[in-house]
């Protein structure tokens, strides 16, 4: 069993895995402000609450888009586990091949996730992860990593909206009943929900006719459930699809205890 993290610019996914299982898996609030300490402390609580034994902890993963924090995550991790954690790059062993101008300019997550769909599903591949922003990884028949589109995340968009429309409130993340709003919730929730779906298949349709093939779609991240019933293409959803990313690449890549 390995202690794996994920850490994006809003949350970090933590969670524990082995070949067979997801032990657990939880969200945290990115905090840029914590030491390493208090890291560890939260690390060593999410152990104890959900009953995993340290002993059964063989070592440890992380994959972060947040550069500042990397560093005390990782020294976290060493204190809780006793295992350097093996740090997710472009230079690493995973397997992919890119077709990108630069695969350093790659975040981390979007490897880790492009590995498990490898390892799970038969290319061509287009790959939704829907978090502070919203990412299409496009993986073609041959196998090769031919690029992203990125766009701001679903509560990224609605959060702008807030904060520089004043007579906009804050909604509920949700379908309302019809796609033509009937009031200024619905409105805003029927652009958020139905215009978030109605781009994932139009992405969808664009990447396929760009390709010459239909493609597998994976959808990941905490809103793509509630955008995916309306889609209408189908759309596979994978919850756990980041830690079984990072099984495999610490499979590729471990180290031994300190």
């Amino acid at each position: 069993m390995i202690l794996a993290l994920d850490v994006g610019n809003t949350n970090i996914v933590v969670g524990c895995i082995d070949e067979e299982n997801v032990f657990f898996e939880c969200r945290l609030s990115t905090d840029r402000n914590k030491t390493e300490a208090e890291y560890a402390v939260l690390f060593k609580n999410l152990l104890d609450i959900y009953d995993v034994d340290l002993n059964a902890i063989d070592g440890a993963i992380i994959s972060s888009v947040v550069p500042p924090i990397t560093n005390p995550l990782k020294n976290a991790v060493f204190t809780v586990t006793g295992y350097v954690p093996v740090e997710v790059s472009v230079d690493m062993k995973h397997g992919l091949k890119f077709n990108t101008d630069n695969p350093h300019e790659l975040g981390n997550d979007l490897i880790v996730v492009a590995v498990a769909a490898m390892d799970k599903f038969k290319p061509p591949l287009t790959i939704f992860d829907l978090g502070t922003a919203t990412t299409i990884s496009v993986i073609d028949g041959d196998g090769i990593f031919r690029g992203v589109s990125i766009f701001p995340g679903v509560k990224t968009a609605m959060n702008a909206l807030f904060d520089n429309a004043s007579q906009l409130p804050a909604i509920k993340i949700e379908a309302p009943k019809s796609v033509i709003g009937e009031n200024t919730i619905e409105s805003m929730q029927s652009g958020a929900v139905f215009g978030n779906a109605a781009m994932m298949d139009g992405m969808i349709d664009r990447i396929e006719e760009e390709l010459g093939c239909k493609t597998t779609v994976l959808a990941t991240g905490g809103l793509a459930r509630f955008l995916i019933p309306h889609c209408r293409h189908e759309i596979i959803y994978d919850e756990e699809i980041l830690l079984k990313g990072l099984w495999q690449l610490y499979k590729m890549n471990k180290q031994n205890k300190i």
